[in-house]
């Protein structure tokens, strides 16, 4: 086998591969000879058919067969003998196989990881905030708990935020209609954050049975982005209305709360210790965004055009998932790849930044921090052993846990080489700032 390597750009290559056809004869004539045992022909008993007839009607098949098993262990061997990290599949090009005689030759055109270059680390400033949990962040969380199990009760009255509202709805874009509940009722508690606040205060005031309709302007920065810079107009039909009756603070509350004994000090000191595992780990998360935001304006890299593509179709077939699961009307979608392509791009950038550090530091995560992290994950199941073992049962199920453990030890490291100045803040600014884990 003979091999050329050709640089086409800073990360496209092609190489030439040169096959001796003799081997790849032999390979045909041996899968012939096997076939004639098996193969089944018009007007013979399994297994009698000469030969000849076999070449002629399985020929084509496996001659396609062994040549492409050809090209897969030939390029396989000639990028590691010239030492390539190839990205992506190749595009492969060689003549028709029936013009192919004492030798094959083909091309594969293919992407190759590109050289990261690391910046000035150390003369980085990274804030790091620190705060404490107070009585007051206790009162607030006893306080969302009691609206979590407050018992609701059906009135006439007009709505009002903390209400629950039972309703159905229908949306439209242009006069498109882009989403409805049908004839299922859903339920929102009004003034929820996890919405638009203007969508709520449209639904003030509504009452059972009731009817309404109303715009709102979405800015350029909504989440979801379907609906960025969109005017939509909704259609609603309010059915039930009902008013929330919180439950005392007593021992009844903290029993409900997982405290045996329903001391209610002893419940406060819960909640505390609980807060105190939130606030760390939205420091982190605080910590993980500065560094990652850091990394991407201090080092260099190429970006592959194959790496940029896989990112961008993800992108998209998560955010039709999303829509579908909305359900919305997909047609009334068109996602552009332009639309993915910037965070993409720092997305992929981000990974090879992280790879470059990772391998130069010996960053990755061992077996016990890996584990570690499967705990953690695992403690969002009823059965937790059981999710433990989900996890280990497939090896690529470990990837995500990996990915999170390695991201960890590649910030802490991060923060050895860095500036830090500690900032003073409170539990309250930190949770209502934004966060992305």
């Amino acid at each position: 086998m003979a091999t050329a390597v050709e640089t086409l750009s800073n990360l496209e290559r092609r190489i030439t591969v040169k096959v001796p056809v003799e081997p790849l004869q032999k390979e045909m004539s041996t899968r012939f000879q096997r076939l004639t045992r098996t193969a089944k022909v018009p007007g013979f008993r399994p297994g009698k058919a000469p030969l000849k007839m076999i070449e002629q009607q399985y020929g084509p098949q496996v001659k396609e067969e062994v040549f492409a098993e050809a090209i897969e262990t030939s390029f396989g061997q000639a990028i590691q003998e010239n030492k390539l990290r190839v990205i992506g599949m190749p595009n492969i090009q060689h003549k028709p196989l029936n013009q192919v005689h004492e030798e094959f030759e083909y091309t594969a055109t293919f992407e190759v990881f590109p050289e990261v270059t690391l910046g000035d680390f150390k003369a980085v400033s990274i804030e790091k905030p620190e705060a404490q949990i107070t009585d007051k962040d206790v009162n607030k969380t006893i306080d969302v708990l009691l609206k979590q199990r407050a018992k609701f009760i059906e009135s006439s009255d007009a709505s009002a935020k903390g209400d629950r509202l039972t309703l159905t709805l229908t949306s439209f874009i242009n006069d498109k209609q882009v989403e409805t509940t049908g004839d299922k009722p859903i339920q929102i508690i009004l003034g929820d954050d996890s919405r638009f606040a203007i969508f709520d205060d449209h639904l003030v005031g509504g009452k059972a049975s009731e009817s309404k309709t109303f715009e709102v302007n979405y800015p350029e920065t909504h989440n979801p982005k379907e609906l960025a810079g969109k005017k939509v107009q909704y259609n609603v039909n309010f059915i039930l209305v009902a008013k929330p009756k919180l439950p005392e603070v007593n021992g009844q509350f903290a029993q409900s709360l997982g405290v045996a004994d329903g001391n209610v000090d002893k419940m406060r000191e819960e909640i505390k210790q609980s807060l105190e595992q939130e606030l760390d780990k939205r420091v982190q998360i605080k910590l993980k965004e500065q560094v990652f935001t850091q990394l991407l304006d201090i080092c260099k890299a190429d970006l592959p055009k194959a790496l940029i593509n896989v990112e961008i179709n993800r992108m998209a077939q998560s955010t039709y998932a999303n829509l579908k699961q909305r359900g919305a009307d997909l047609k009334q979608f068109k996602l552009e790849p332009s639309m993915f392509e910037d965070q993409a791009k720092k997305t992929c950038k981000l990974r090879l930044v992280l790879a470059e550090i990772v391998d130069k530091n010996s960053l990755r995560a061992s077996p016990d921090q890996i584990k570690a992290m499967v705990n953690e994950f695992a403690l969002n199941f009823d059965d937790t052993e059981e999710a433990i073992q989900w996890f280990y049962a497939e090896p690529s199920r470990l990837e995500e846990p990996t990915a999170l453990a390695t991201e960890v030890n590649v910030v802490e490291w991060f923060m050895t080489q860095c500036k830090v100045q500690n900032k003073k803040t409170t539990f309250d600014e930190l949770m209502t700032g934004p966060a992305k884990a």
